[in-house]
């Protein structure tokens, strides 16, 4: 291999190091002397690849979504038993509720019952108290009105006397005065 002096390589001297570095051609997958090569290999490995899938990577797969279906599946089944029994816990409460406030309505009109009765008799016993302190003030007062009565008659009586003895001069007799009084109060 001969170099001229100024460095340059000669034409042969480039040739055979296109041929030995393969920088000579195009791009081997575009070169259409590999072409059924190339298709070959693809053929082998999709093979093998759809092999190592369907067997391997697709099992596992399926196996990690049918547990998770199962374990959705088993959430909502729980799920709606514990539905089922906190609707069963409200209805007991809303039971329990209705039965506590009718309870409590009872004892109410318990209490109103009792407290009307006793208000009752107490309001009896203040009305007799009353009566018979009305029925002892007319007595009372028939008694004073009875005692007055008499001092009124003597009163008259004593007035009419003194009044006609005024007039006439005369002192008149208690007997005749006092059946004149009689006959003035009882007309």
């Amino acid at each position: 291999m001969a170099e001229s002096h100024g460095g340059a390589k000669s034409p042969a001297a480039g040739a055979h190091t296109e041929a030995e570095g393969g920088h000579g051609g195009g791009f081997p997958p575009f070169e259409s002397s590999t072409y059924a090569s190339q298709l070959v290999w693809l053929a082998i490995f999709f093979v093998a690849l759809y092999v190592i899938v369907s067997k391997l990577a697709l099992p596992k797969v399926g196996g990690a979504i049918e547990a998770r279906q199962n374990k959705i599946e088993g959430d909502l089944t729980e799920a709606q038993t514990l539905r089922d029994q906190s609707d069963a816990a409200l209805k007991a409460y809303e039971g329990e509720l209705a039965s506590a406030r009718s309870r409590a309505q009872a004892i109410g009109n318990e209490s109103r019952d009792k407290a009307n009765a006793q208000a009752d008799a107490e309001r009896k016993t203040l009305e007799e108290q009353l009566a018979a302190k009305l029925a002892g003030a007319e007595k009372t007062i028939a008694a004073t009105r009875a005692t007055a009565m008499s001092n009124v008659r003597g009163i008259a009586a004593d007035a009419a006397g003194q009044i006609v003895q005024q007039l006439t001069g005369v002192v008149p007799d208690a007997g005749s005065v006092n059946a004149a009084v009689d006959a003035s109060l009882k007309g």
